[in-house]
């Protein structure tokens, strides 16, 4: 039962990345990185704060330090991981933050000592392959090794090893302490940092104008990120790390599928067989953990 939920989770957080992707592409583009990031902590901070507030008192030293630890690394994951989007051609970028999904799997493995069995590690490699095949726009931009001369590449493989760190930090953090604390602490950290950032620069008096004059974008990106981060958080405690990173990772599929509704756009033969491959793994993934 604790499995078919664990997936359940993994789904959501599927679901909702794959939805406040599109709309943290919107925002940044609008408003900025550090404001974009400051309203997804901001909106963790406040709507989490009733479920933890007996809890924070609660936490020893380890606790604190272990969310320190990924407060700090979720800060940086974030920043390299949106400049990168920002800086870069998507098409060239995003199938390197894609890299996640394995350097997770190899955290996971190594560090956090979970066994998985030759089956699920085949269907995660055949997850990933088909989520670089579905967001890799031209069979060229699959030579990783001409990749490293264009711009946002290094960023974007920067953030690719923060993102997988947090993963893994997330799903310890969530397993050791709770899920809905270690949301809250990491997003509160992200809110106080990104207002500190803004005031020094003289930014943040421009916050509210920026909510009333884009609305859509910013709450739209706020709401499915924590939502996403939470359901992740949730899933990691009832199955494996690296299983719940390689379900909630096909969010990037689904936002291949947004790009052919929303922006009609037309997808390459390779691109349908990467789409197949990870709906396909996913599935399969799901019925082998879950059976």
């Amino acid at each position: 039962m604790s499995n078919y939920l664990g997936i359940t989770f993994a789904i959501v957080a599927l679901l909702s990345w794959g939805f406040g992707d599109f709309f943290i592409q919107k925002t940044t583009r609008i408003i900025g990185i550090w404001k974009s990031l400051f309203f997804i902590g901001i909106v963790g901070l406040v709507a989490l704060f009733p479920f933890v507030k007996n809890e924070i008192f609660n936490l020893g030293p380890d606790s604190l330090l272990l969310l320190a630890l990924l407060g700090i690394v979720v800060v940086f994951a974030a920043l390299f991981d949106f400049e990168a989007l920002k800086q870069g051609k998507i098409a060239i970028v995003e199938p390197l933050i894609g890299l996640e999904l394995p350097i997770t799997v190899g955290l996971s493995i190594s560090l956090g000592k979970e066994h998985l069995s030759a089956v699920q590690l085949i269907l995660i490699a055949v997850v990933f392959i088909g989520i670089v095949l579905a967001i890799t726009a031209h069979h060229t931009h699959l030579h990783y090794h001409r990749r490293i001369f264009e711009k946002g590449v290094i960023l974007a493989g920067i953030g690719a090893i923060g993102m997988a760190l947090t993963n893994f930090l997330i799903g310890v953090s969530s397993q050791q302490i709770s899920p809905l604390m270690t949301i809250w602490f990491t997003h509160s950290l992200l809110a106080v940092v990104c207002a500190i950032y803004l005031i020094f620069r003289g930014e943040f008096k421009t916050i509210l104008t920026d909510l009333k004059a884009h609305p859509k974008p910013i709450v739209g990106q706020s709401i499915f990120d924590n939502v996403a981060w939470i359901a992740f958080a949730f899933a990691t405690t009832l199955i494996p790390i690296s299983i719940a990173t390689t379900i909630s990772e096909s969010y990037i599929a689904l936002a291949v599928f947004l790009g052919i509704f929303i922006n009609k756009e037309r997808l390459r033969l390779h691109q349908f067989i990467g789409v197949a491959l990870a709906i396909g793994g996913v599935i399969a993934l799901s019925a082998f953990t879950s059976g």
